[in-house]
């Protein structure tokens, strides 16, 4: 389409969840609640583990920065979502929407593959014990957490790049509550074709290389777990990675969901849905799923709550 035929936008109009205003405002109270605990859960994992010297070890410096990852990650998206809510004109500027789509786009990946370094690091306590402090020293955790983030930003980077050469001349509207790359596409006038097909692969090999990871580093635990002796550290062992493998399944299951497919059928009512589990619910589940019900974790919070009591 040529460029004097072409209808500038400035910013995008965001669709949401609902367009009842009786519905918005209830939604409005119950995501307000799950973003504030959200912000309080996973602060306050990140502090706990900071404040307590017996976390201090690489399975608990993967969770602070998971932690961290699912606060950045949640205030991407629900800080608009929320203010549209209230909204009757629910705007975001060209500029914010595409950072938005960076943003969210970036640390979606990174907490991808941020789950495959957790499932490695059980991997090698339970299966390699031994090796444990020389294979996760903390020169080798850096390293790990640092590739999750670069390989989380990177690609992102190279499609917002591309996104911004391309033209929205027909309409500015996104059936949905926040900007993203597969929505940007379905709306653009250009021929995304090449980044369509450089989104799938990129997301089949992260997504794929992760999800490889974690099946490999758990079938390994579980063959390990069998042959344990205690019945009880069995239980245990279980447990955790019925949770873990609950919650990698219920992320990757999403976000597959909503990225392997062509853009013609994104901006759907149950893409919504997807995307509500996976940058909502699941930022405000990942502390639960994944350190509260650990032992050491319930510990050191009790410790710290009783000190200050008797300080108080």
């Amino acid at each position: 389409m040529a460029v004097e035929n072409c209808t500038v936008f400035t910013d995008f109009i965001l669709l949401g969840l609902s367009g009842r205003r009786d519905v918005q405002q209830g939604l409005f109270v119950l995501f307000l609640l799950v973003y504030g605990i959200t912000v309080v859960a996973n602060l306050g994992m990140i502090l706990l583990i900071s404040m307590d010297a017996r976390l201090h070890t690489p399975m608990y410096y993967f969770l602070s920065n998971l932690s961290f990852c699912d606060i950045c990650y949640s205030s991407t998206i629900s800080p608009k979502m929320l203010a549209d809510f209230l909204s009757v004109q629910k705007s975001i500027a060209y500029n914010l929407c595409v950072a938005q789509m960076f943003f969210s786009g970036g640390f979606a990946a990174v907490e991808c593959v941020m789950l495959s370094v957790m499932a490695y690091d059980r991997y090698v306590a339970i299966c390699h014990p031994l090796l444990y402090t020389t294979a996760m020293s903390r020169r080798v955790c850096i390293q790990l957490v640092a590739t999750a983030y670069t390989t989380g930003f990177m690609d992102m980077a190279i499609f917002t790049y591309c996104t911004l050469q391309f033209s929205f001349c027909n309409s500015n509207i996104i059936n949905h509550f926040f900007c993203d790359l597969p929505l940007l596409l379905a709306i653009s006038t250009s021929d995304t074709t090449t980044l369509e097909i450089a989104m799938t692969v990129s997301c089949s090999c992260v997504g794929g290389s992760s999800i490889i990871t974690v099946l490999l580093s758990y079938s390994y635990i579980v063959t390990t777990i069998l042959h344990m002796k205690s019945a009880a550290g069995r239980r245990k062992a279980f447990s955790t990675c019925a949770s873990h493998l609950t919650a990698v399944g219920v992320y990757y299951g999403a976000v597959f969901f909503m990225y392997i497919r062509p853009s013609s059928s994104y901006s759907t009512d149950t893409d919504k849905v997807a995307s509500v589990f996976y940058a909502v619910v699941i930022p405000m589940l990942n502390p639960l799923i994944y350190s509260l019900r650990n032992k050491d974790v319930k510990g050191a919070l009790k410790k710290t709550v009783g000190t200050k009591s008797c300080t108080g």
